[in-house]
Parts: structure tokens; C-alpha cells; sequence
């Protein structure tokens, strides 16, 4: 007796789950390339295309409504500011400084700061204001 084998014979391939893997990694793909670019948009300031050479960066003193003083994001007190922008100072001869104070700061608050800033002979000084909207 002959057993005759029930094997069939396929000529033809699936590529359906070829297919399944090209489409999610198609989608993988689609997701990381617009999560990367998705932010707030903003218009960028132009700069010159020369390279800058080392320079120095601004210091900015802050000054809060309850008179708290802060030397970039570090609160000091008035001798704890002018020791520190001495030694910036001593690093960088033309250091610049921005001093910001809330309008409702007392006067007085602005001129030790700018005492400070006076002593230390700092030339590059700006004081930080908003627009004002009519």
C-alpha cells in the first residue's frame, strides 16, 4: 500500500506580514521626525555670519518687589553682589550688566545696586524696561 503524503505545495508567499512591519515602521518613523520639530514658533533674531570671539556674558542683577537682590538667578545681599561682580569684573574687564527692578521696588533699592555698580567702575550697564503700549 502506498501512503500518499497530503503536503501541499505552496507557489505563491505571503507578504502580509511583510507589509504589517513596513507600515509600523513607516509610522515609527512619522511620529519621531514631527515630534523632534514640534514646538512653539518663534521668530528668530538674524546674527552676522562672522564668529564671535569669547564674549563676555552679560550679568544680570534682579531686583523683586520685596527688595530681594539677585545676581543671575542667586539671591545676595548689596556686599555679597559687589564681591561677586568683583571677581567677574577681574575676569572680565568690560563686563556687561543688566539690572532689572520691578516697578514697585523701592528707589532706594535701585541706587545701592547701582552704587555698586558705580564703584566697580562697570562702563557696560543697561537697565531693563518695557514698552510702553498707548
Amino acid at each position: 500500500m502506498k501512503v500518499e503524503s497530503e503536503e501541499k505545495v505552496y507557489d505563491d508567499i505571503n507578504i502580509t506580514p511583510m507589509l504589517d512591519v513596513a507600515y509600523v515602521l513607516l509610522l515609527i518613523f512619522i511620529i519621531m521626525t514631527t515630534a523632534t520639530v514640534q514646538g512653539i514658533t518663534v521668530n528668530l533674531p538674524k546674527a552676522s555670519s562672522t564668529p564671535s570671539l569669547s564674549k563676555p556674558k552679560t550679568k544680570a542683577i534682579s531686583i523683586t518687589p520685596d527688595g530681594t537682590i539677585y545676581l543671575d538667578t542667586y539671591p545676595v545681599s548689596v556686599q555679597e553682589l559687589e564681591t561677586r561682580l568683583a571677581q567677574f569684573k577681574a575676569a572680565v574687564p568690560d563686563l556687561p550688566v543688566v539690572v532689572k527692578a520691578d516697578a514697585s521696588v523701592q528707589y532706594q533699592k535701585v541706587i545701592e545696586v547701582l552704587d555698586v555698580v558705580t564703584r566697580l567702575q562697570i562702563t557696560q550697564l543697561g537697565l531693563v524696561t518695557q514698552k510702553l503700549v498707548k
